[in-house]
């Protein structure tokens, strides 16, 4: 603490009040309520339950005023709950394939069964400023929200399975580890990578997949298919025999087509990538199912080309901003001892080179002399 700079304990209380007063702003203007920010700040609300590995649209939008827009400290503020609530039970793997679809749509097939669903998104607005939003109030009535898609919509990726063109999936029987009660361990299983890709903060997993696309990883890929909607979430209940669903959440599914040419073993064919996120969080989504088929390059037999995006460890180490956040701004904090140290160290070597560069020069006087 910064105890002998500004009076210890009074003046970090004072510190907060000050946060306290700039969160809140200008008085006279209303404050924000939670609800506004759940309603109308959605996608914040929901890259902060994502990245916070914990579902939940009140908490995530009172963590991001407590944090004054800060999603990374509102994501630091709802890890931190998350870890004082205590485990109450394991719910099964959700059914993604009943997802009721708000947005569903696919890069490989025009006519895909089911339908495309363009649903909400800002993919074909035009990048203009919308003043009229500045208008208290002149948002109108709302009108009747549609309800989500519940029509059968088979999986790109089970299209191309009936004719053997893509990869399939081993199915597993061991329950996957958990990031969040067990450390991470190189080299990591795809379930590990693929939960600390999910809860990774989302500009560094979009930078690594950007990269996949500018030749750093041999990976062309294809959107097979990209999903936003609800399933339900059921938990078995022992003296029931059977599952109940619990409630509903909101996920955003992604996979993606990538070319494969074979091996040895192996014909021509399709792979995948996967990405699965809380919310409404497309660009999350592909991101992660880019990178988590850069890093499948082991086993599907592939060569390492040395992209970045390829280095298991490298990825998964940097990629949450918390741990990120916490070994960066610590740097703020007192390193008296540290820098004096330095500071010796410094002025010792320089008076060294000093005393050096004086035995030299009268080294040259005497010769000259001579």
């Amino acid at each position: 603490m910064y105890v002998a700079v500004k009076g210890g304990e009074r003046a970090i209380e004072n510190a907060h009040a000050l946060l306290a007063e700039k969160r809140r702003g200008d008085p006279s203007i209303a404050e924000l309520s939670v609800a506004q920010i759940r309603e109308q700040l959605s996608l914040a609300v929901n890259r902060v339950m994502a990245e916070g590995s914990l579902y939940d649209p009140d908490l995530a939008a009172l963590a991001i005023k407590q944090a004054r827009g800060d999603l990374i400290e509102a994501i630091f503020l709802v890890r931190a709950y998350r870890t004082t609530l205590p485990r109450l039970g394991h719910s099964n793997p959700v059914e993604t394939g009943a997802m009721a679809c708000e947005r569903r749509i696919s890069a490989t097939f025009k006519d895909l069964p089911g339908g495309q669903i363009l649903g909400p998104t800002f993919d074909y607005t035009h990048r203009l400023i919308d003043f009229a939003l500045a208008a208290e109030g002149a948002d109108g009535p709302a009108e009747a929200v549609a309800e989500p898609e519940r029509a059968e919509m088979p999986r790109v990726g089970e299209i191309l399975a009936r004719d053997g063109l893509i990869q399939p999936e081993p199915a597993g029987d061991e329950a996957p580890p958990d990031l969040t009660r067990q450390p991470m361990e190189y080299p990591a299983g795809r379930p590990m990578r693929l939960q600390a890709l999910a809860r990774g903060d989302e500009g560094f997993v979009l930078s690594m997949a950007y990269s996949t696309q500018r030749g750093y990883a041999r990976n062309h890929p294809f959107v097979g298919e990209l999903r936003v909607g609800r399933v339900g979430v059921e938990v078995e209940i022992p003296e029931l025999g059977f599952a109940v669903e619990i409630g509903e959440i909101e996920l955003t599914e992604c996979e993606t087509v990538n070319q494969f040419k074979g091996s040895k073993t192996e014909p021509a064919q399709f792979t995948r990538g996967y990405g699965l996120v809380f919310g409404h969080a497309e660009r999350k989504a592909i991101s992660m199912a880019l990178v988590d088929r850069a890093l499948r390059w082991q086993e599907l037999g592939e060569d390492n080309v040395g992209a970045p995006a390829q280095d298991e460890e490298f990825v998964l180490a940097h990629a949450d901003n918390i741990q990120a956040t916490g070994f960066l701004e610590h740097i703020k904090l007192p390193h008296y001892v540290d820098f004096q140290s330095e500071l010796e160290l410094v002025r010792k070597l320089r008076a060294e080179a000093e005393a050096r560069r004086a035995e030299m020069k009268a080294d040259a006087s005497q010769e000259a002399a001579e």
